[in-house]
């Protein structure tokens, strides 16, 4: 029996058909190709451009803007509230006291706050160690000590924790409150 080691599939083309080569007594053997190679390439490449173009859209910074300059400024007082209510026990995100509660996505949806709704009652109310901050927070043992915030500010928060949970977080720049 005879062993023949192919060196290379294709050695040449030759319209449309691949010239195959081995190297045991150089015999040359011709084999269809019905696709030429320049027009597979075409082909390849025309393939590669909607997953490209959805990568590109889906990674640009114009998916993460606020929508409208209203937006913005919604964005840019549930900061300044966050700053002033939040970011001592949850700065970035996180939670000094207790670290399973962050104000993460995944911790969030693992403690079952997961829509404004429920953010907005927890920040109301409270829950386990965190403090209610609403103006009518009651049992008195579960609120805050501190300045209450009004329901329109706790909403503007909740949107606000929100957007950034969904987001990852990202810096919260500082501006003039």
């Amino acid at each position: 029996m005879q062993l023949l080691s192919v060196i290379s599939p294709c050695t040449g083309f030759s319209n449309g058909t691949c010239l195959l080569s081995t190297t045991k007594g150089h015999a040359k053997k011709e084999a269809q190709n019905p696709v030429p190679e320049k027009q597979h390439q075409e082909t390849y490449f025309k393939s590669l451009i909607p997953p490209l173009m959805a990568a590109l859209v889906a990674l640009s910074p114009i998916c993460n803007t606020p929508v409208s300059h209203g937006q913005t400024i919604d964005v840019q007082r549930g900061a300044a509230l966050f700053r002033r209510a939040c970011i001592g026990c949850h700065d970035a995100g996180g939670n000094i006291i207790q670290p399973g509660a962050t104000l993460f996505a995944k911790d969030l949806q693992r403690n079952g706050v997961e829509g404004e709704e429920e953010i907005y009652r927890v920040t109301y109310y409270g829950k386990g160690k965190m403090p209610g901050f609403g103006e009518n927070c009651t049992p008195r043992g579960q609120c805050t000590f501190g300045a209450r915030l009004l329901d329109d500010e706790i909403k503007l928060l909740a949107k606000f924790v929100k957007l950034q949970a969904d987001q990852g977080w990202p810096n919260i720049e500082s501006s003039d409150d």
